[in-house]
């Protein structure tokens, strides 16, 4: 007995509307960020006079008295600008997403949408808002501290080496908050009421239900949170340089890789630009944004996965 023919196998068709709407954003993302990264990169390899260095420039940036104490003093600042993000800022705005995603809370997209505006204005004018706040001469920020009993704890933040970082780290939190806000918001609706509804029933209380339900179906997005925080964070340039200067004072205590980068290629008042060097700086903070990526895709983001039945 003959056996049966098989079905031909059916072409899959390209999708070409798929690739008309991509094309032009690949192509813009290529252009402008792509093929800049690999330029910095091979430039960090080469001297000024264009001959191979190898990883000499490496080296020089890690041990060079010239230039690793600024090197290594922007990586700690820059550890600390992330900390306090992780620490303040996500559970911050976690605490908002909840809030705002209760049922029984009017007014949620009034609420959410202010919370969220700063997000959107300019970072230029965030600083120069903050800084008049602050500002010892004619900042209100003494006055209103003198009003409810906290007068003797004015300090001129910006102009001390030790909260100056802290501070503009706050005012960064204050600006961004608004987006874990909203990554978490939409994590915590896509929750099926039916087992919140349960919980309740079985007796459990709003932080039980968080903790026991909310909390272990987010966790996907609390771990692109952090990861998000963490590209974001190690890119931080805007913020500093319109609150601090390109110096990042007081004594470079604010100084991050974004500042000095900008100060290394571009040069700033008496320095002089080094295109090599900051291309050098360039390729370090990718590589270690690369490392902070790769260290959440390969180890934490398999736990973090949720498992579909």
């Amino acid at each position: 007995m003959a056996a049966p023919a098989s079905a031909p196998r059916t072409r899959r068709r390209i999708p070409w509307s798929v690739v008309g709407f991509l094309a032009p954003a690949l192509v813009i993302y290529t252009v402008f960020m792509v093929l800049p990264l690999l330029d910095s990169l091979r430039r960090s390899l080469f001297t000024a006079s264009g001959e191979l260095a190898g990883l000499d420039n490496y080296v020089t940036l890690l041990t060079d008295p010239d230039w690793a104490p600024r090197f290594w003093g922007a990586f700690a600042n820059n550890i600390v600008f992330f900390a306090i993000h992780m620490l303040v800022q996500n559970p911050v705005g976690l605490l908002l997403a909840v809030l705002l995603t209760t049922r029984v809370l009017r007014g949620r997209t009034v609420y959410r949408t202010l919370i969220f505006a700063p997000t959107v204005l300019s970072v230029v004018i965030i600083g120069f808002i903050w800084k008049l706040i602050l500002s010892p001469l004619w900042g209100v920020m003494e006055g209103a501290m003198e009003a409810v009993g906290l007068g003797d704890f004015y300090l001129p933040w910006l102009g001390l080496q030790g909260p100056a970082l802290i501070v503009v780290s706050l005012m960064s939190v204050w600006q961004f908050v608004g987006i874990p806000m909203l990554l978490f918001s939409a994590a915590l609706l896509s929750i099926p009421d039916e087992i919140i509804e349960a919980a309740r029933t079985d007796g459990a209380g709003a932080w039980r239900i968080f903790r026991s339900i909310q909390l272990p179906l987010i966790l996907p997005t609390v771990g692109i949170v952090a990861i998000l925080t963490f590209v974001g964070n190690f890119n931080a340039f805007d913020l500093v340089y319109t609150v601090q200067g390109g110096l990042a004072g007081p004594e470079f205590s604010t100084d991050l890789f974004g500042t000095y980068f900008f100060r290394t290629f571009f040069g700033f008042q008496l320095q002089l630009g080094d295109p090599v060097m900051g291309a050098t700086v360039a390729g370090m903070m990718f590589l270690i944004i690369l490392f902070g990526v790769c260290l959440y895709l390969f180890g934490a983001q398999r736990r973090l996965q949720r498992v579909d039945p």
